[in-house]
């Protein structure tokens, strides 16, 4: 009796999280999104490498936003979805399959930088916005392949009434697909880590005392920016994922279950802030994007003449 209780209050009190949580998220990231298309589209008139990664991120977030009021109707109505299992299945696909779009486009802006600012010479060579729009193109793909796992995650129950939720047995128990999200979170934070702290050395070591050198404080401020909200948003949940899998396949005592789980469910609403976060790179970026914009018009080159 008292452990039902106990989980009805943990239950009670994600949900109240996760209110709380996605509203905010929802419309912050919404507003963030659509004011960052605008001023790409109306003031920017030339695309660069950094806002074509740019674009496909803010597409990325604005599939997984039109998922969350969604999910907050899914917790509220754990064991009565109504709404079909194919729409359910479109959701949960567009939910986790973004996020690691997401992830993914924030390793290429992270990299693209390294490879401007640390290696100079060969960077023409390797940077454009063909390329950085090939690149965007085939992890826009390649993700969307993902969808094929998240089709099976109830299983073979076509009549499941649970959606986000409930996920079948063969689901925890899948080491592959469990290997390769978190493989791909946690090279990817190696990765940017590493790129992040020699671009930042770099950008420092360029600095002079008499120059302060506005532009290398902005590509500063771009990676660290990119780097703490991917920190920020996506690693308390690829922790509390691992423990939750190590649980559901009895490598940890099952009695941390119930904990885990909301443990798990928490961070994972914790994640979607990455929808709103974004927006400090978004800021950054199009402020240098809008800076180059007006530094090549014509209006300017006629002064400088």
């Amino acid at each position: 009796m008292n452990d039902t209780h106990a989980q009805s209050n943990i239950s009670a009190t994600v949900e109240l999280f996760q209110l709380i949580m996605y509203t905010p998220t929802f419309t912050l990231g919404l507003l963030f999104n659509v004011m960052a298309l605008s001023f790409l589209f109306f003031k920017v008139k030339k695309l660069t490498e950094s806002t074509v990664y740019m674009v496909a991120l803010i597409f990325l977030d604005t599939l997984l936003l039109f998922t969350l009021p969604f999910k907050i109707i899914s917790y509220n109505l754990q064991n009565n979805w109504n709404l079909g299992s194919v729409f359910c299945s479109v959701l949960e696909s567009l939910y986790f399959v973004n996020m690691y779009g997401s992830i993914l486009i924030s390793l290429c802006i992270c990299i693209d930088r390294y490879i401007a600012i640390r290696h100079p010479f060969v960077a023409p060579a390797l940077r454009s916005t063909k390329k950085a729009t090939m690149v965007c193109a085939i992890i826009c793909l390649g993700t969307s392949a993902g969808t094929v796992s998240t089709l099976q995650l109830h299983g073979q129950d076509h009549n499941f009434s649970s959606c986000f939720h409930n996920f079948s047995k063969s689901t925890w128990e899948n080491k592959g697909l469990f290997s390769t999200l978190e493989t791909a979170f946690f090279c990817s934070m190696a990765a940017m880590t590493f790129c992040t702290i020699q671009t930042v050395r770099c950008l420092r070591k360029c600095k002079k005392p008499d120059n302060p050198q506005i532009h290398t404080n902005r590509a500063e401020k771009i990676v660290m920016a990119n780097l703490l909200t991917f920190l920020v948003c996506f690693t308390p949940y690829h922790v509390a994922f691992l423990l939750y899998f190590l649980v559901k396949n009895n490598v940890i005592h099952n009695s941390f279950q119930q904990t885990l789980r909301a443990i798990l469910q928490v961070t994972l609403c914790w994640a979607n802030l990455n929808c709103c976060l974004d927006g400090v790179c978004y800021y950054f970026v199009l402020k240098e994007s809008l800076e180059g914009s007006l530094k090549n018009s014509p209006k300017t080159a006629k002064r400088r003449l």
